[in-house]
C-alpha cells in the first residue's frame, strides 16, 4: 500500500507533459510485454502444430496408399513367396541392402528387428522388396535420429503373407 501511494505522489509531482510521458511508456511497455510473453510464443506454438498436423497427415495419407498397395498385391497374387526361414531372407536382404541390424529375435513365425540407425529410404526400399517377396510387417516403431534422412527401427514385427 505504502509504495501504491509513493508511486502516486511520485507521478503527481511530475509536470502534465512528463506525466504524459511516463503515461506513453506505460502503455508501450504493456503491449511489448504482451507480444514477447503472449502473442509471440502462442503464435509460434500454432505454427508448430500446424506443421506437425500437415507432416502427419502426410504420413497418414503414405500409410493408407501402401495398405491399398499391399492389399492389392495380396489379392492379384502377384507376391512372390520365398522359400526358406524369415531369419535366412532378412539376412540375405539386410547384407543385399547394406543394412545394418543390431538385434533379431525370431518368434514362431514370425521375427522382430532393432536397428540402432538406417537411411529412411533405404529402409523402405528394402521393406518394398520384402514385400514383393511375400513378407508383410505386422508392427512397427520408427523414430528420427539426430541426423537428417535416418531413423532408428526400434521394433520391426515381420512375417510372412
Amino acid at each position: 500500500m505504502k509504495q501504491m501511494q509513493a508511486a502516486k505522489n511520485w507521478l503527481n509531482q511530475l509536470s502534465p507533459r512528463e506525466r504524459v510521458l511516463v503515461y506513453i511508456a506505460a502503455g508501450v511497455t504493456v503491449i511489448v510485454l504482451f507480444y514477447f510473453l503472449l502473442w509471440a510464443p502462442l503464435n509460434n506454438a500454432l505454427k508448430t502444430q500446424s506443421l506437425a498436423l500437415e507432416n502427419d497427415q502426410k504420413l497418414l495419407l503414405w500409410v493408407q496408399e501402401q495398405s491399398a498397395r499391399a492389399q492389392l498385391l495380396r489379392s492379384s497374387g502377384q507376391v512372390n513367396q520365398f522359400n526358406g526361414s524369415l531369419t535366412q531372407l532378412v539376412n540375405q536382404t539386410t547384407r543385399a541392402a547394406n543394412i545394418s541390424v543390431s538385434r533379431m529375435q525370431p518368434q514362431d513365425d514370425e521375427l522382430q528387428i532393432w536397428i540402432d540407425r538406417v537411411e529412411f529410404n533405404t529402409l523402405m526400399q528394402w521393406l518394398n522388396g520384402l514385400e514383393q517377396r511375400g513378407v508383410v510387417v505386422l508392427q512397427s516403431d520408427f523414430s528420427q535420429t539426430t541426423d537428417d534422412g535416418f531413423v532408428q527401427v526400434r521394433r520391426l514385427q515381420l512375417g510372412s503373407a
